[in-house]
């Protein structure tokens, strides 16, 4: 077993979104993303997994393939590799996710930001 306490692993910064790795484990990861309001995660696909996104604090939008879509504290959502996905913090506050990557696509997503 390991434990992590998540407060371990935030930060803000005010040029840009951060990432932090909590566990890496084989082909999956988990990490945690960061964003003051009006930051935001560019459009992008993780080819060959599946992403699962809590929102642990704050609010903000996600687009999946043009698709924008809400999301809240305790929200979830599973994005297919193929979608192409973006993030952005439309609130006032600072907003946090907890992110799970089933495989990584390759090591560029494991590494912190």
């Amino acid at each position: 077993m390991e434990k992590k306490t998540l407060v371990d692993y935030t930060e803000f910064r005010e040029d840009s979104f951060t990432k932090k790795v909590l566990f890496k484990q084989e082909d999956s990861v988990v990490f945690t993303l960061h964003f003051n309001p009006g930051q935001s995660l560019p459009s992008h696909k993780h080819p060959g997994t599946d992403v699962f996104i809590l929102v642990t604090d704050g609010s903000g939008e996600v687009t999946v393939d043009g698709n924008q879509v809400a999301m809240v504290k305790g929200d979830v959502i599973r994005v297919e590799g193929d979608e192409s996905f973006s993030f952005t913090n439309i609130s006032s506050e600072q907003t946090s996710l907890y992110v799970v990557l089933t495989k990584l696509p390759d090591e560029r997503y494991a590494q912190n930001v």
